[in-house]
């Protein structure tokens, strides 16, 4: 009986814990750069002329408008699928850039995580393999990752492209902007490969390109 009573206690002290503990906060589903809608309309510039393409590089938005640092996690948690919306390039346009670029458009995320010093460094934490992104060209594709990506908050989920996207919108104001893992002297040229692929290293990304945006996202489910 007094084993009963035991357990009867154990049970009621169990409950008022329960009741007294705040319940866990759950887990949200949330999309890592998408922004409303914007003047001029956020659409990738290919095939009109000029049609620009991201090239050999590791960019990411710094800001769109009133909007700072869109691609920044606001929360911890994991990512877990990325989105492209790309441009549809003629076959001339295609075979320039193929030429031009180092090979056919590709192109994937990566996770960086800002440094205390030098000013604008990051240092790779992860990435998701390359997409071969031709078969999606005039579309809005999603990459659902395979293995799924953890970021802990302000880590910023930038774009990847070895060769070439036409994954550029432009037409923007000065209060729109990206920023890109090429050297200091090399903002105006991509005859270089600069892309930031080597994880665990600091690199500056120095360069800052206005009036244009990058048309990507990644879902992001935080952490309870």
């Amino acid at each position: 009986m007094a084993h009963m009573r035991r357990k009867h206690t154990a049970v009621l002290a169990s409950f008022a814990l329960a009741l007294i503990l705040p319940a866990a906060a759950p887990a949200t589903l949330s999309e890592v750069g998408v922004i409303g809608a914007t003047t001029p309309a956020t659409v990738p510039s290919c095939p009109a002329s000029p049609c620009l393409a991201v090239s050999r590089t590791t960019g990411f938005q710094v800001k769109v408008a009133t909007n700072s640092n869109p691609l920044s996690a606001p929360r911890s948690g994991t990512i877990v699928a990325w989105t492209i919306t790309l441009g549809k390039p003629n076959a001339t346009q295609i075979k320039f850039f193929n030429a031009n670029e180092g090979g056919v458009a590709e192109a994937g995320i990566a996770i960086l995580r800002a440094q205390p010093t030098p000013h604008l460094t990051y240092k790779l934490i992860a990435q998701s393999p390359l997409v071969k992104l031709q078969p999606y060209f005039g579309k809005t594709a999603q990459f659902p990752l395979e293995t799924t990506i953890p970021v802990k908050k302000g880590d910023v989920v930038a774009l990847t492209v070895p060769s070439w996207a036409p994954a550029l919108s432009l037409g923007f104001g000065n209060d729109t902007s990206w920023r890109a893992s090429r050297p200091k002297k090399q903002c105006t040229s991509t005859s270089a490969q600069t892309s930031d692929t080597v994880i665990g290293a600091p690199v500056q990304y120095f360069c800052l390109y206005q009036t244009a945006r990058l048309t990507y996202s990644a879902t992001l489910i935080s952490t309870p």
